[in-house]
């Protein structure tokens, strides 16, 4: 029994559609890795960000107690700087003075690589906050 021309054609797929779905499907893998990504550094950020909330209310602490910021030394151990410290270190950006005291997140390893736009974030007992990042913005990184 001999096949037709009609039936030879549709037998399977050729090369060039192949290859047209896999650049499809590579595109598409590229996009939501870099989504993902982004996610993920933005997250660290947040967590850091509330991680130094945490540090400037131990530091109001400390003023209600003692009136005064000069007294503290380095910060208290805080969950939260323990599970960022691969990401982030969270600590006093110089000594306080009897009156002000700024709290920093600096980013680490793949942090730092990953998040150069926003950099170092800042907070002092004003409650201003600031990044050294070049790109990014206060508000968008904060």
């Amino acid at each position: 029994m001999k096949t037709s021309k009609q039936n030879r054609g549709i037998k399977g797929f050729s090369l060039l559609e192949l290859m047209i779905v896999l650049t499809v499907l590579s595109v598409l893998a590229t996009i939501a890795y870099t989504s993902y990504r982004n996610s993920v550094v933005n997250s660290r950020r947040a967590a850091a960000a509330a991680c130094l909330l945490e540090a400037a209310q131990f530091m109001e602490r400390e003023y209600t107690t003692r009136l005064s910021y000069a007294n503290v030394n380095a910060l208290p151990a805080q969950a939260c700087r323990t599970d960022l410290a691969t990401f982030y270190t969270i600590r006093l950006n110089g000594q306080p003075q009897a009156t002000t005291y700024s709290v920093e997140a600096v980013p680490q390893g793949v942090q730092a690589s990953a998040d150069a736009k926003c950099g170092t974030l800042r907070m002092n007992q004003a409650g201003t906050r600031s990044i050294t990042g070049t790109v990014g913005t206060v508000d968008a990184c904060w």
